[in-house]
């Protein structure tokens, strides 16, 4: 009877202890100190834009929309609503696969309690209905209603590889050829290599660009994150060898005996791409071509083919080779 009332008691026990067991152990390799946590949605399936709710972390806090909501103030900030509509057209549809991936892959801003941020340089360019009452003055009617358009006609309307969403990478303009992700990145991606791209000067504003730098200015600038680069003798003899990517883009220059890649030199001097030529004159000059990283669709290139008669899926296949638009 004693040895009876001793087994239930350690079973009532093991029954109270057990539950709790359970839910406080970790599984395997989750949460580790540098994984990224868990997005609120990051388990979301595909679904029509007005059925999905989004946290978006904007300056001024976090606020709930609609990813029908949110994709309208990204449309309206990333591209012009001036363009060409199929050119709108797929753009929405980036950037409804942009966003996708990065909450599916998990949240950026999960510490926040939100799913992306209006931060361009982090997630996507967003703006509120506010700025573009302010931005667009008495265009605002039109030119919301044509971005309207273009995010509601490719309403759950997304971009796949091998049944995932892509990172469908943008930037504005290309001066030729787009850049692979690998030359970028480090990454190779199979839909992220480099394709032709039809924009010129005469369609880009400030599609070339100069930045100059006194020798004081440039030397300095290198050493704040080169501090072993040699600078002795005259500026002339600074520069070093240029090696170029496939796309015409600087990998890297060697500047004082070291070698600095392109995107660091971008990053440090502010260009607007690493489609650049250094040249010294008793100054130091970058000429520049095109805007931004150049991996994935232009936005540029998007609108001039939209001109010559492409549809957003012959945008979207010429940019991102290899995938397939899914529909929620």
């Amino acid at each position: 009877m004693k040895r009876i009332l001793v087994v239930s008691v350690l079973m009532l026990l093991l029954a109270a202890f057990l539950p709790f067991a359970l839910v406080s152990a970790p599984a395997a390799g989750t949460n580790e100190p540098n994984e990224p946590q868990a997005s609120p949605v990051s388990s979301w399936q595909p679904s029509r834009d007005g059925e999905k709710t989004l946290t978006v972390l904007t300056p001024d806090g976090n606020k709930e929309m609609t990813l029908h909501d949110y994709l309208i103030g990204v449309v309206a900030a990333e591209m012009p609503a001036k363009f060409e509509t199929e050119a709108l057209k797929a753009q929405a549809v980036a950037a409804r696969t942009y966003a996708m991936h990065g909450i599916m892959k998990g949240s950026k801003h999960a510490d926040k309690n939100a799913d992306v941020c209006t931060d361009s340089s982090c997630c996507q360019a967003y703006v509120s209905d506010a700025e573009m009452r302010k931005n667009w003055g008495d265009k605002y009617e039109a030119n919301l209603a044509k971005i309207t358009a273009a995010v509601e006609d490719t309403d759950g309307e997304y971009l796949v590889s091998g049944g995932e969403p892509i990172l469908a990478a943008f930037h504005s303009s290309s001066g030729g050829p787009t850049e692979s992700s690998a030359d970028v990145w480090g990454s190779a991606l199979p839909y992220l290599v480099s394709v032709s791209s039809p924009e010129t000067e005469k369609d880009v504003p400030n599609f070339k660009t100069t930045m100059t730098a006194a020798p004081i200015d440039f030397r300095d600038t290198i050493l704040s994150t080169h501090p072993e680069a040699d600078f002795t003798g005259d500026g002339s003899k600074w520069i070093g060898k240029t090696e170029k990517d496939g796309s015409g883009r600087v990998k890297d220059v060697t500047i004082g005996g070291v070698k600095v890649t392109g995107e660091e030199l971008r990053t440090l001097f502010s260009l607007r791409s690493t489609e650049f030529d250094l040249t010294y004159n008793g100054s130091f000059t970058f000429s520049v071509t095109g805007s931004g990283h150049g991996v994935g669709m232009s936005q540029y290139g998007a609108e001039i083919m939209a001109k010559q008669g492409s549809g957003c899926a012959d945008i979207l296949s010429h940019y991102y080779p290899g995938t397939e638009i899914k529909k929620a």
